[in-house]
């Protein structure tokens, strides 16, 4: 059994083994079970709770393929550090308007030009539920962490 503490501790070492990688890359499963990946640029550090924030167009095909399966997985690398994290958990969209107000970055300008005004604009929350990575720091052998 994961205690509190051993959660806090698994979330402060995947901040510390993501935090420096913006982008990551997101795999959401089509209706007829073919993967889709593409890049998306993280909002916020992992919340204390276990979540991962992206901006998003609420009408775009990675919502439609998340409203019927919920699995995502989310991949990081560094070549440069040879660090390598894949992340496993469940993704739904979340329209509230306080919540892209604390996420709100002026780089992501360039994907929604009317800011928070965009009229399509949303956010995708990703509750990780396990995490594999391979780092140079830990031999590169590969470790897992259950949240």
């Amino acid at each position: 059994m994961t205690t509190s503490t051993d959660k806090n501790q698994h979330i402060y070492q995947l901040r510390e083994l993501i935090k420096d990688i913006g982008c990551s890359m997101l795999t959401t499963v089509d209706e007829d079970g073919s993967l889709h990946s593409r890049p998306m640029e993280k909002s916020s550090d992992i919340q204390p709770d276990g979540t991962l924030w992206f901006f998003t167009n609420a009408s775009s095909h990675k919502v439609f393929e998340i409203e019927h399966r919920q699995q995502v997985n989310l991949s990081f690398s560094s070549p440069n550090q040879k660090r390598y994290v894949s992340v496993s958990g469940s993704a739904e969209l979340v329209q509230d308007r306080n919540k892209m107000q604390e996420l709100w970055k002026p780089e992501l300008q360039a994907w929604f030009p009317q800011g928070l005004n965009e009229p399509d604009i949303a956010l995708l929350k990703v509750q990780i539920n396990k995490v594999d990575y391979w780092d140079s720091q830990a031999n590169f052998a590969a470790q897992t962490i259950s949240l």
